[in-house]
């Protein structure tokens, strides 16, 4: 595929991948919304609000690098079903991880499960983390367009919605209960398709099934609202910290 990239014929713009160009950033900007919950709960875990702010960002610029490496080497990557498997394990992990230390520590909402404990840790998680989402839609993404430069396009729309969304679910962790176990129970779903393709393509969830599934979580994490006098104390011990 990077030979493709560098091929001076395959950079030349045609009126017929407009149309090939616009389901690529539809297609981001929908499969990024399942991302940036599980980015933001991440992000969340960090005890300053400033340093949330840095570990998104500098996050994200890690996950645009590897994003654009597994964009280059899409095609060799999915000839070796030891990266899905890998990435599948890490996202089992990562939810695994999660929902055990809650059910230990019984964190509430103002006490988010801590993660990771230093910035750069959390920085780490947030590029692995995007990566192994992008397993996904990255091959999804190649199967659609042929050219390399509109898969690129595609994917730094996905980064861009990221960053707004991320942003926005951070905010939204703070107010809604069940937000945060939702972020990882879409974590868990996306790790679990992964490790059964791994397996066996035919037992795989049609697509449907899987937005259907995650669109239940999004409208379980949004179903319970903090009561406004705790919302009150979280944005006070927030503006302490900044």
């Amino acid at each position: 595929m990077f030979e493709q990239f560098l091929d001076t014929n395959a950079l030349s713009f045609r009126v017929e991948v407009i149309p090939i160009l616009g389901v690529l950033i539809l297609l981001e900007a929908i499969l990024s919304a399942d991302n940036a919950i599980a980015l933001a709960a991440i992000v969340r875990s960090l005890p300053d609000p400033q340093q949330e702010k840095w570990a998104l960002r500098y996050g994200l610029i890690g996950a645009f690098v590897l994003r654009v490496v597994l964009i280059f080497t899409a095609t060799w990557v999915i000839k070796y079903w030891q990266f899905e498997l890998a990435g599948s394990l890490y996202l089992l992990w990562l939810s695994g991880r999660f929902f055990l230390e809650k059910a230990q520590e019984g964190h509430d909402t103002k006490h988010p499960v801590r993660m990771a404990d230093k910035l750069w840790q959390v920085v780490a998680l947030v590029s692995l983390t995007d990566l192994a989402f992008s397993l996904d839609s990255v091959t999804a993404a190649v199967a659609v367009a042929e050219e390399t430069w509109l898969v690129l396009i595609g994917g730094v729309a996905g980064i861009i919605a990221l960053r707004f969304l991320a942003g926005l679910f951070i905010k939204w962790l703070s107010e809604f209960t069940h937000l945060e176990s939702a972020g990882y129970l879409i974590v868990l779903l996306v790790g679990l398709r992964l490790f059964i393709k791994v397996f066996s393509d035919s037992l795989v969830p049609p697509e449907w099934l899987m937005l259907s599934l995650i669109g239940a979580v999004f409208l379980w994490g949004f179903s319970k609202r903090e009561p406004l006098d705790d919302l009150d104390d979280i944005e006070a011990i927030a503006d302490t910290k900044q």
